[in-house]
């Protein structure tokens, strides 16, 4: 689904990537891994053309990657992005149709997820009298309205207590079964290792450990994925 080839991004005299190349293999959830100040973010918002690299290219379903491919892709950020005075369903609604979707599509959608999450009283409610966590609902079916071939999610259970950690991770798999791509970014291992088929760990803007997420823990043995990640981190 994804390729990415030797992406490369200096920010002044500061490397954020440096050469990096993954490949997503599509209908599976990729873990993308690393401590803070790696490069995860510079990558993602590369990826949704916010950013341009320096060098490098990303192929999108076997083809160079346009602005039209972006409209492919669902984008949930770590940091919340709701318009705090809108109510809940109106700016739902904006967002989708930002995504293309016509109001009456982005309605019927909307009344689908809401009911599927149970959160069907919070339309005519205004987003700062939502918690962190129940933004964080409002804003993970925005992203999924327009029905993404790829699917990212930077730090997703952030707010979350458990029994929404645990909806949420049931919607992933569900998408996932679905044919949907998602990209999993996360500090959060023992998720990465309940959620992933493939990881890539970066540190110091480079990849330094990627494959199967099995021949990893095949090849570690006795160690979880959170002792692989600060085993590797240190190296």
């Amino acid at each position: 689904m994804l390729q990415i080839n030797d992406i490369t991004k200096t920010y002044g005299s500061f490397r954020a990537l440096d050469g990096v190349s993954l490949h997503v293999r599509r209908g599976t959830v990729f873990g993308l891994l690393g401590p803070n100040g790696a490069g995860k973010t510079t990558l993602i918002r590369i990826i949704n053309h916010i950013i341009a690299p320096d060098s490098g290219t990303l192929l999108f379903d076997g083809h160079t990657m346009t602005d039209n491919d972006v409209m492919q892709i669902g984008y949930l950020p770590e940091e919340r992005g709701l318009y705090k005075k809108m109510r809940v369903g109106e700016q739902a609604i904006y967002l989708a149709r930002l995504k293309g979707l016509d109001k009456a599509t982005a309605q019927q959608r909307l009344n689908q997820w809401f009911s599927r999450l149970d959160i069907g009283d919070w339309w005519n409610r205004p987003v700062e009298e939502l918690s962190k966590g129940m933004q964080q609902k409002v804003q993970f079916v925005v992203t999924m309205l327009h029905n993404p071939q790829l699917l990212i999610l930077d730090e997703p259970f952030s707010g979350f207590d458990p029994v929404n950690a645990d909806m949420l991770k049931r919607e992933i798999l569900r998408l996932k079964e679905e044919g949907t791509t998602i990209i999993f970014s996360t500090h959060n291992m023992p998720s990465a290792e309940e959620l992933c088929d493939d990881i890539a760990l970066i540190n110091h803007a480079r990849v330094v450990l990627s494959g199967s997420l099995a021949d990893i823990k095949a090849n570690n043995p006795g160690k979880g994925l959170d002792r692989i990640f600060i085993d590797t981190v240190k190296q």
